[in-house]
């Protein structure tokens, strides 16, 4: 059974379709990508998925159970995360302060014990995710990549994630930091069983990830298959790229 099950799904801003009938099937412990060009529909599609958005017509699946009426808080605590392309951070709160937050958010408990079992949580994931040393500066004295990570941090914090999905995780930030949140994605799937959907521009990050990518144009899903097998589907040189490679980063 797919842990994510997309049929038909659409979404209409008036007279804009944004997304057409969107099929799309990801298996538990998969690395899925999400590439097409600007304004085809993923960000989107990630909000339908995520309870952001409420599709025009269609129904998301979760493993097996259909949650398009679910609100985002629903889907968080049955172990569906997403982070943005610009991080949704509490800017005027330390990084171990954000980090907090879903945990207190999403549970009635407040004993000392619980509290401190948090923080230790918290220190734990800020050393996964290499932000420990900056646990004491406030979320907007980070960087770009630093505030990527500290969203993938924070989302460690809820309890049982199973779906993991991300927008443009790598944009906009340098080279290091891109390692280690794909290190950090890559130990996440592989020792817990986490399975993302990941929209990216970056083309050799998606190689180096995905063993599946899903391609959209213009709203709708016009090819799937490994990196290699889409980037050289017709459909996708000439819709996505405008005739060069796909195999090429742009």
């Amino acid at each position: 059974m797919s842990i994510l099950q997309v049929n038909n799904l659409a979404k209409h801003f008036g007279g804009l379709v944004a997304v057409k009938d969107l099929t799309l099937s990801i298996k538990p412990g998969e690395i899925r990508g999400l590439i097409g060009p600007n304004g085809c529909g993923k960000t989107t599609t990630m909000n339908m998925l995520a309870g952001l958005y409420k599709p025009t017509r269609g129904d998301v699946r979760y493993h097996g159970k259909s949650i398009v009426k679910l609100p985002p808080h629903i889907r968080t605590a049955q172990g569906i995360m997403r982070t943005f392309q610009i991080p949704k951070l509490f800017s005027e709160m330390t990084v171990e302060e954000n980090m907090m937050v879903p945990a207190l958010a999403t549970s009635s408990e407040k004993t000392p014990e619980f509290i401190e079992a948090l923080e230790n949580k918290a220190t734990e994931k800020l050393t996964f995710c290499k932000l420990d040393h900056v646990s004491h500066l406030l979320a907007k004295q980070l960087s770009g990549g630093q505030r990527m990570l500290l969203q993938i941090a924070r989302a460690l914090m809820v309890e049982g994630l199973e779906l993991f999905l991300m927008d443009e995780p790598f944009a906009g930030i340098n080279q290091v930091i891109k390692e280690t949140i794909m290190d950090a994605i890559m130990e996440m799937n592989d020792n817990q069983g986490i399975t993302f959907l990941i929209v990216s521009h970056e083309m050799s990050s998606v190689r180096r990830l995905c063993q599946t990518v899903s391609v959209m144009h213009e709203g709708s899903l016009i090819a799937e298959g490994s990196m290699t097998e889409v980037a050289n589907d017709p459909l996708v040189i000439e819709a996505y790229l405008g005739g060069q490679n796909a195999a090429s980063d742009s």
